[in-house]
């Protein structure tokens, strides 16, 4: 098997690391770094009323122009400020687009879980919907696995008793990817500990993660 990069499926953080790939998470502010993978999306953490509709816009603007591998993240959250269902409607315009133009989703869910799987059987939507960072119980894992919903595992990882590495063995490999996140700590390491867990090679780790990036893509 040929030697490949790690795909580091969410960051927060432009990688320079040689054998690295990533999806960069792009704040609104910033403009697109030539060459790179970028998401974009309205974080539920970081929603402004006044802001909701142009940056609706710019993220079809993105989309038209073929600038974006995903949409995102985007997501539900009960820990944060924002009412609920303000953060519903916000994420069910960027679903929307996201099925409009067929670009998958990486989804930020805390502690909204039946609110999230209610939505998108609502909505029908014909698109990879990822959850990153997922770190909840092997009940919730289940649950979005009746509904087709992908998985993106991180730093959670590193801790033995963590619903993570709980979870990691029952989520099929062709619906998983890696991500570092905001954590500043290398993507190899995720795949590593990843791999020991999974009990494969690091090297058939990479290259199924490729190959699941390339079916969410096509």
């Amino acid at each position: 098997m040929a030697d490949l990069s790690f795909l580091n499926f969410h960051t927060h953080r432009i990688e320079p690391n040689k054998g690295t790939d990533s999806i960069y998470n792009a704040p609104f502010s910033e403009a697109t770094p030539t060459g790179q993978r970028i998401s974009l999306g309205i974080h539920p953490w970081y929603i402004q009323e006044t802001a909701i509709d142009s940056q609706v816009a710019l993220i079809e603007q993105a989309l038209q122009q073929k600038q974006l591998t995903a949409v995102g993240e985007c997501g539900l959250d009960r820990l944060t400020e924002a009412p609920l269902s303000l953060q519903q409607a916000v994420f069910e315009r960027q679903l929307l687009l996201a099925n409009q133009y067929q670009m998958p989703v990486i989804i930020h869910c805390v502690r909204a879980f039946p609110e999230l799987i209610a939505l998108v059987k609502r909505l029908k939507l014909k698109v990879p919907l990822i959850v990153h960072g997922f770190n909840a119980n092997e009940q919730i894992a289940q649950q979005l696995l009746q509904h087709d919903f992908y998985f993106s595992l991180g730093h959670a990882l590193l801790k033995e008793e963590s619903n993570a590495s709980k979870c990691l063995k029952m989520i099929p490999l062709d619906r998983l990817f890696l991500e570092t996140d905001n954590q500043q700590l290398p993507i190899d390491r995720i795949f590593v500990e990843a791999s020991r867990q999974l009990n494969c090679s690091v090297n058939e780790l990479q290259n199924q993660i490729w190959q699941n990036f390339q079916r969410i893509t096509a």
